[in-house]
């Protein structure tokens, strides 16, 4: 006999963490067709403080929580670990509670920072997790914290998120090629490019789905962890060159020499991984949805910038 059809996402009223970030930015637009966006910023929910998280939540009353924001300063975090828990790790840890408490889906992105970066093979969502760094170690507990919850909940892993505003690779590297003659750039670090786009709008595409009656997603309980990221790899230095070879700079700049360099003549506070690669299988599998290559991602964002 088959299963009635659930239809656990009719239309909601959606909270929006970290919306003025670059991923909550792009969700504002693509997640409007599910429901009533309530988008806040950090000014108006900051999740470093616990309290007023669960009094947003109860009072707001979500069907779905959509969490983008997050503590990202990779080697700040080392000097700061209590304030990398309290956003990466406990806040989450609430926002599941809450959604738990309400019968609610929670949406969460996590990253490739929960793996050593050992290998060469992309990671699969039931690798071991053995994070290098304060930052990898806060956001996987985080990811401990949802699913102790017991919340039905989504937790998107990610790699090198980037897009035309806040602050991230793809920007610092346009300022500092019409700055500097030679940049030097890591080469032995490898993993995909991320367009937060791409991100919003799979997102988007994954909870219109789990609202249909007759999609596959509603009916097999699609819970759990998911990589989603662009398409293909690179490292840190590929992926400048292709900004230096896409970006239209100003007819009299001359492009400078992009030195790639290991990670060992780039020496951080915070421990990154050589190996980012992300297998996102699983989402495919499960939603039908895999993220453009890195390279057509990166070409389209640069000729929207920002629009």
């Amino acid at each position: 006999m088959t299963a009635a059809p659930r239809s656990p996402l009719p239309a909601h009223r959606i909270l929006l963490t970290g919306a003025r970030g670059q991923v909550g930015w792009e969700l504002r637009r693509t997640l409007g067709c599910l429901g009533e966006v309530v988008a806040l910023d950090s000014r108006a929910m900051n999740l470093a403080h616990a309290d007023a998280v669960r009094r947003t939540v109860r009072d707001i009353a979500p069907g779905i929580i959509v969490n983008p924001a997050a503590y990202t300063a990779v080697d700040k975090a080392e000097s700061e670990p209590e304030l990398a828990h309290a956003v990466n790790a406990v806040a989450p840890g609430i926002l599941a509670e809450e959604a738990a408490r309400l019968s609610a889906l929670l949406v969460h992105y996590s990253t490739d920072y929960v793996f050593n970066g050992s290998g060469s093979t992309p990671w699969k969502e039931d690798a071991a997790c053995d994070p290098l760094n304060v930052y990898g170690a806060s956001k996987l507990a985080g990811e401990r914290a949802i699913q102790a919850a017991g919340c039905r909940h989504l937790i998107f892993r990610t790699s090198w998120v980037y897009g035309a505003r806040g602050s991230n690779f793809l920007l610092t590297m346009r300022r500092l090629m019409r700055e500097r003659p030679e940049l030097k750039i890591v080469a032995d670090q490898i993993g995909a490019p991320t367009w937060c786009r791409d991100l919003a709008e799979a997102t988007a595409q994954a909870l219109s789905q789990i609202a249909s009656p007759m999609s596959a997603a509603n009916q097999a309980e699609p819970w759990g962890v998911y990589h989603m990221a662009n398409a293909g790899e690179t490292s840190w230095h590929g992926f400048a060159e292709a900004i230096q070879s896409l970006d239209e700079f100003d007819e009299t700049w001359v492009p400078g020499r992009l030195v790639p360099i290991p990670s060992t003549e780039y020496p951080t506070p915070a421990k990154r991984p050589l190996n980012s690669r992300l297998n996102s299988d699983k989402l495919e599998q499960t939603f039908g949805i895999r993220l453009q290559d890195w390279r057509a991602a990166l070409a389209l964002c640069l000729e929207t910038d920002g629009k």
